[in-house]
């Protein structure tokens, strides 16, 4: 005879989902539809007199070539983080699931970076990486590399793909070493047995059954990019030199805080929103068919 547990408090449950769902409501679908709403209108500054323009603001987006650069340093910038934060992650915890002596303090010690605020973090950066006053800094230029993410680009945006990579590895971390620790190791033995080298145990064996974990990091870096990064950004370098670090989600302040255009800014906002939605719906849809559950 099977045993059926019935809940006869049918209002318990929504009690449960409550607190969730009014966050949910209150912290992302009421900004979110203040912001759609905010980019069929011209508002000024100060909020006194507002125009309801349509579409206009979509179009002068657009139109803009700055836009259009700004999208090309987010796809970079999102690329090189996600490949370097997610590859030494994954190359950290391999270490870090060996028998080793004192393997709880190091692995204690590569969690705790991510305990670190990203305004922090970026001006921590700043400060090793500074070309008068940083210890790396100095010993680049001493050492004849001609280093200067000041007036230099190029220098700057690796710079702060470097401060945010830094910043997310301590989270991709303990996720890839909570699923190394759930692989039996039956497994890896047996294949040890058999001959097989660890490079080959890691590709046929271990990385296979990290794939769950792994598809779920690659979205939650995705999101990080787009939207977590804008603390760096500010406190490295503002979006310069240049505009040679302006993301789209750094755009959108400047555009909006700075450039007083909320309906630009919210435009850009609505946007970068769309974005990150298809691109998290195109990984399930297309990703997620190589995940072996």
């Amino acid at each position: 005879m099977e045993k059926r547990s019935v809940y006869t408090n049918k209002l318990l449950p929504y009690l449960l989902l409550a607190p969730q769902l009014v966050i949910t409501l209150v912290f992302f679908y009421w900004p979110a539809s203040q912001a759609v709403w905010m980019s069929f209108r011209i508002e000024d500054a100060f909020g006194i007199s507002t125009e309801f323009v349509g579409f206009e603001n979509y179009v002068t987006l657009f139109g803009q070539r700055s836009y259009y650069e700004s999208m090309w340093t987010t796809l970079v910038f999102s690329l090189a983080v996600t490949i370097l934060a997610m590859s030494f992650s994954l190359l950290l915890a391999v270490m870090a699931d060996k028998q080793i002596r004192g393997g709880s303090v190091y692995r204690t010690l590569l969690i705790w970076p991510y305990a670190v605020a990203p305004a922090i973090a970026g001006v921590l950066w700043l400060f090793m990486f500074q070309p008068s006053l940083g210890m790396i800094g100095r010993g680049l230029i001493a050492a004849g590399v001609p280093w200067n993410p000041m007036l230099n680009g190029d220098h700057a945006l690796l710079l702060v793909i470097l401060a945010a990579a830094w910043k997310q590895i301590s989270y991709n971390f303990l996720f890839f070493l909570a699923g190394l620790q759930s692989i039996p190791k039956s497994l890896i033995e047996a294949a040890a047995i058999d001959g097989a080298k660890p490079a080959r145990r890691f590709w046929t064996i271990i990385f296979p059954m990290l794939s769950p974990t792994t598809f779920f990091l690659l979205v939650v870096n995705i999101v990080y990019v787009f939207f977590d990064t804008f603390g760096i950004i500010d406190a490295i370098t503002h979006g310069g030199p240049a505009k040679a670090t302006e993301t789209l989600v750094f755009k959108v302040y400047s555009d909006g805080r700075l450039g007083g255009d909320l309906g630009g800014s919210a435009a850009q906002s609505v946007v970068l929103m769309v974005i990150v939605i298809a691109l998290t719906a195109i990984q399930f849809r297309y990703v997620e068919r190589k995940v072996t559950y």
